[in-house]
Order: structure tokens, then C-alpha cells, then sequence
């Protein structure tokens, strides 16, 4: 299919999951305050949004981001501004009553969750440009379609991420729920993933790229 160096790009790619990024806050602090559910909608709505990324980047969409400073531009902000409100709301939004509708709101709330996850990723650009960059460049000149083994590879990409996201999701989760006993605690940890929200909109919000 045209794919140099399978192995490096793999091994590659498990090092960059590693690293704590934007996504994996979110994930992290899902888990955290409101459990393993919440934490792997949160990880399915980022690998979504990495699905987005992988579409836009195989059909050369992508590359309107890395040649326009007015489309990164308004993309970044428009992503920074939705982490900000959603910050916003989690640091603002109330307990939940434990009533009969209790099991209508938590499958809407998982929902929004996972949502959250796709719009996070994708409405942030330097994650488009991230796909446009690495990607092709285990990708041999001389491939008969070089769509097919970019897709090949961000679902490679993908897959071990999406992995590493549940890893986490299970060990945060598992850590939260004894914090999660107190329900003072359970609100401290919303606030703190509101705040943690909107740390990521600004950082978003103050992101450069040379064009």
C-alpha cells in the first residue's frame, strides 16, 4: 500500500499518545469527577474527532489550515471559545438530583460528553496540521494511492491511541471513584474539570504557527 517503515511509525505514534496532551487532560479529568463511563465516551468522542482529522488530511482539506493564517485563525478561536463555555458551565452547573429521571439525564449526560470529545479534537487546528505533517511522511512517493495509505495509517494511529485512552479512562476512574464517596469532593472535581477546560481554551487561544 505505499507505507515506509511501518514499525517506526507505530512505535512513533505510541510515544506521541504518551505524551499528556489537551486530549488526555480531558479524558483524565472525565474519568476523574464522573466516572469509567464518562471516561470512554470522553476517549470516543476524541478518537472521533481523530477519525475527522484523518478524513480532512486523506482529501488534502487539511492543508487549507496549513496555508491559511485566517482559517487556522478563526478555527482556533471558535475551539478555544467553546472549551472556555464549556469550563464555564461545568465550574457553574449543579448536582445532579437522584430521582426518577436520574437514568434519562445520565445517558444525555454521556452523550454531551462524548460530543465534547469529538468537537474538542476537532476544533483544534493543531491537530489537523498534526496528521497533515506526520502521516505522510511514512508514506513512499511511489504509491499507487496515496488516499489509501493515508487512511491506513490514521486508523493505525488511531487504534493505539484509542487503546491507550481506555488504559487511562480505567485508572482514573478507578482512582476518582474513591475520591467520587464525598460529595463535596464530587464537586470540587467538576469545578476542577471546568477550570482544567478552560486552561486548554486559553493555551488554544494563544497557539502560533508559522505559515
Amino acid at each position: 500500500m505505499g507505507i515506509e517503515n511501518l514499525a517506526i511509525f507505530i512505535g512513533t505514534g505510541i510515544l506521541l499518545n504518551l505524551y499528556p496532551g489537551p486530549d488526555t487532560l480531558y479524558i483524565i479529568g472525565r474519568s476523574l469527577s464522573q466516572g469509567r463511563g464518562a471516561g470512554i465516551c470522553a476517549a470516543l468522542g476524541i478518537s472521533t474527532g481523530a477519525v475527522v482529522h484523518t478524513l480532512l488530511g486523506a482529501f488534502g482539506l487539511s492543508a487549507i489550515l496549513a496555508t491559511s493564517a485566517s482559517a487556522f485563525t478563526v478555527l482556533k478561536y471558535l475551539g478555544a471559545a467553546y472549551l472556555i463555555y464549556q469550563g464555564v458551565r461545568l465550574i457553574c452547573e449543579k448536582p445532579q438530583s437522584t430521582d426518577s429521571s436520574m437514568v434519562r439525564s445520565t445517558t444525555v449526560g454521556l452523550w454531551r460528553i462524548y460530543r465534547q470529545g469529538a468537537l474538542t479534537n476537532i476544533l483544534n487546528p493543531k491537530v489537523a496540521l498534526f496528521f497533515l505533517a506526520f502521516l505522510p511522511q511514512f508514506i513512499s512517493a511511489t504509491s499507487p494511492n496515496k488516499v489509501l495509505s493515508f487512511l491506513v495509517l490514521g486508523t493505525v494511529f488511531i487504534t493505539t491511541g484509542t487503546i491507550w485512552c481506555l488504559i487511562l479512562t480505567v485508572f482514573s476512574s478507578s482512582l476518582g471513584k474513591r475520591l467520587r464517596n464525598s460529595e463535596a469532593m464530587t464537586a470540587r472535581l467538576r469545578k476542577i474539570n471546568g477550570v482544567l477546560f478552560g486552561l486548554l481554551g486559553l493555551k488554544l487561544a494563544t497557539a502560533r504557527i508559522e505559515l
